[in-house]
């Protein structure tokens, strides 16, 4: 039995004392068309855990995330987020979640106060003028409430986008490689959110990022092909091993 086979086992045989993990996935494949995106994937994440995802590109990294988001659908297998079934409770799931990408997923001709009103409102936010008054505060931007977004250097757009993706205080936030494009100053608030928040929220990040994925993580794994190919805990992390396995699978080194 090699280490992520055996890793993987004791998780899914574990029993759980009282409290279910946050996210649970069980053996989860998915198709397209003919091509096998995920294949038999299982893992859990206890609330407040942080899983650091790391892999080459077309491993199923993004692939896996809209799944768990209930975005798409698998061809197999299951996930629960908070113990609710994604068929079942899709609304439920996806008011729960938050998504910090690349992409700001911002509209440029309204202001930084208008953005967040509009998410807010969807989301039904309560007391919705305070809670932006507080994110605005805390990304350090409140001097730029009114000034369209398209005015905005690209570490001030990723600054808002983190307040967006907060806003209405989800429980699990997904991380698509968020540090591209920041410049450190959005880096450090970046990470001193997501630190100030650790305690009452789960993470899921894709990262090439080795050094700030690791730091971050309470569990890493990398995923080449579809599969499993590395999965620890992160106080039983074989760094040397770890960088090994990436480079062989994400570097292509041999």
């Amino acid at each position: 039995m090699n280490q992520v086979t055996g890793f993987l086992e004791r998780e899914n045989t574990k029993g759980y004392s009282g409290e279910r993990p946050e996210i649970e996935v069980r053996n989860l494949s998915k198709l397209f068309g003919k091509r096998k995106v995920l294949d038999k994937i299982s893992f859990n994440l206890e609330k407040g855990g942080f899983l650091s995802l790391f892999g080459p590109n077309g491993a199923g990294k993004t692939t896996l995330i809209k799944i768990i988001a209930t975005l798409v659908a698998p061809t197999e297998g299951e996930v629960f987020l908070g113990g609710m079934d994604p068929k079942k409770d899709s609304a439920a799931i996806r008011a729960r979640i938050g998504f910090i990408s690349h992409s700001p997923l911002l509209y440029l001709d309204l202001s930084a106060e208008e953005n967040l009103k509009f998410y807010g409102t969807m989301y039904g936010v309560k007391e919705l003028s305070s809670r932006i008054d507080e994110l605005l505060d805390q990304v350090e931007l409140s001097h730029r409430r009114y000034d369209l977004v398209r005015t905005f250097s690209k570490g001030m757009t990723q600054r808002l986008a983190i307040a967006r993706a907060l806003l209405h205080r989800p429980s699990v936030l997904f991380l698509d490689e968020p540090h591209t494009g920041l410049d450190p100053h959005a880096v450090d608030i970046l990470e001193g959110l997501l630190d100030s928040i650790r305690e009452d929220h789960t993470f899921i990040m894709i990262t090439h990022n080795i050094e700030r994925g690791l730091a971050l993580c309470s569990k890493a794994m990398i995923l080449d092909n579809g599969q499993v190919v590395f999965y620890q805990n992160k106080e039983e992390l074989d760094v040397d091993m770890f960088k090994d396995i990436y480079r062989k699978h994400v570097r292509g080194d041999s």
